[in-house]
């Protein structure tokens, strides 16, 4: 960070510690629901609402919340989402009672779908477009790599170890301290003139409420029953309006001239693959670890460690390699190295042994989740106007919420279809993890081909300038 001034150096310390706050917070849970189902006596149905309320609140409040910064000022925002996190994890440390628990839960989502794209947009602000921007939005990857895998490590920690209620009591100094942070060192940013798109954030959370719902009831009912379906089709209805709205509305919240640069579209629709693909890899991986391999979550969380690695050094050397041969190389590259690691993967059957079999394909898909994270997001900041760049912020956060809650449900689907009755338990978990894999690979794979037409498609734009 040595490169960047000192005014940049604050904002960037203050930016990638409140992505990690979400990014522990997040992967912290999800070792720590067994836990929390013994303290607080948790249905079955009603545990998968811990992780449920959040991704509810956050999925369909991220375009409102990343509009709110260019509205109201990026550091005010950001001021208020810290502190009604910091009472969210209080509340829920604190709690008792399994509903006040999915209310906080639901309060956690919301202030993140704040905060998320504010740490991005604050990001753009701070850090001119160009090699400056890549640089930055290279350790926000690598960032990224490492709160997933700490988390698990954390929350297998926490609750073994401790209790579950201190993964969440941990966020209440770490926002503290961001506070202040901000409040003494973090510009404003100058409100955008113009009234809130009230009807655009309505269809638009509705709508994407009831995406989110739909698919969280299809993978937990089924796909052949008709209420999934129905939230589905409720969805599409309303976020059609939203579009319609949209491009009427002077002010609007998602602005769709976001969408006119093909890179930008592209990048995305890359990205709803590569987190699709990256959050099924790890479900799926702990699984195997776990039931499988027979290791604690513990254990399991110090396997994702190689792969953490990794991430961060192909994250550090992105911005040099970038120079050399382009973002878009850089990032067609990085999914060719995940599909070769999954591929790798989707062969582990009840005989492997990590040495032998997961270590190597863990350190290829740490560098390719490294090289992609920050070309990807480059990419989907790309010549937006300053005034655009929380809701271009929120675009590449809505992207990466539904790419991994898409991913993992259909994935997941695949996965359960796959079950084999005729093997032992064990070989059965194995023969559907490797099917999960493999439907990785076919994520990853689509999203490479959008890739290249991207690329495609720049080349040939390019050549026509060159000739006129």
């Amino acid at each position: 960070m040595s490169q960047f001034s000192s005014r940049q150096r604050n904002a960037l310390a203050i930016i990638l510690a409140s992505y990690l706050l979400i990014l522990l917070d997040t992967s912290i849970v999800i070792t720590g629901l067994p836990e929390i189902q013994a303290s607080l006596g948790f249905s079955q149905v009603g545990l998968s609402w811990v992780q449920n309320a959040y991704t509810l609140a956050f999925g369909s409040l991220l375009l409102l919340g990343a509009r709110a910064g260019d509205l109201f000022g990026r550091k005010n925002v950001f001021m208020w989402a810290i502190a009604c996190f910091a009472l969210a994890s209080f509340v829920i440390g604190l709690t008792q009672s399994t509903s006040l628990m999915i209310a906080a839960r639901a309060a956690q989502g919301a202030s993140a779908a704040v905060l998320a794209p504010a740490t991005l947009s604050l990001l753009s602000t701070y850090f001119s477009e160009g090699e400056e921007r890549v640089r930055a939005l290279s350790l926000y990857g690598a960032t990224a790599g490492i709160g997933a895998t700490l988390g698990l490590v954390l929350g297998g920690m926490f609750a073994g170890w401790l209790s579950w209620r201190v993964g969440f009591f941990v966020n209440i100094p770490v926002c503290v301290v961001l506070f202040f942070a901000a409040r003494f060192l973090l510009e404003e940013s100058e409100p955008e003139s113009g009234k809130l798109d009230v009807m655009g954030a309505i269809y638009s959370t509705f709508g994407m409420a009831c995406l989110i719902y739909g698919i969280i009831e299809g993978g937990e009912l089924g796909w052949q029953q008709t209420i999934p379906w129905g939230f589905l089709g409720v969805a599409l209805l309303s976020l059609m309006i939203f579009v319609a709205n949209e491009a009427r509305h002077q002010a609007p919240l998602m602005p769709l001239r976001l969408f006119s640069d093909f890179e930008r579209t592209s990048a995305y629709l890359a990205r709803m693959t590569f987190v699709g693909a990256m959050v099924s890899f790890f479900f799926f991986s702990t699984q195997f670890m776990q039931h499988v391999l027979n290791y604690s979550p513990v254990e399991a969380g110090l396997g994702f460690v190689p792969m953490t690695a990794f991430t961060f050094i192909s994250a550090m050397w992105v911005p040099k390699v970038t120079r050399i041969i382009g973002n878009k190389w850089v990032v067609m590259g990085a999914f060719a190295l995940l599909i070769l690691g999954l591929w790798l993967l989707s062969h582990l059957n009840t005989g492997a042994e990590y040495f032998a079999d997961l270590l190597l394909p863990m350190m290829i898909i740490g560098l390719g989740n490294g090289a992609a994270l920050g070309p990807l997001t480059v990419s989907g900041v790309k010549g937006v106007a300053a005034k655009d760049a929380g809701a271009a912020s929120g675009v590449v956060n809505t992207a990466h919420q539904l790419g991994g809650t898409i991913g993992l449900s259909v994935l997941v689907v695949i996965f359960a279809s796959a079950k084999d009755p005729s093997l032992d338990p064990t070989s059965a978990w194995a023969g559907q993890i490797s099917v999960g894999y493999l439907g990785c690979v076919v994520m990853l794979v689509v999203g490479l081909l959008i890739l290249l037409a991207s690329a495609l498609n720049s080349n040939m734009r390019q050549r026509k300038m060159a000739s006129v």
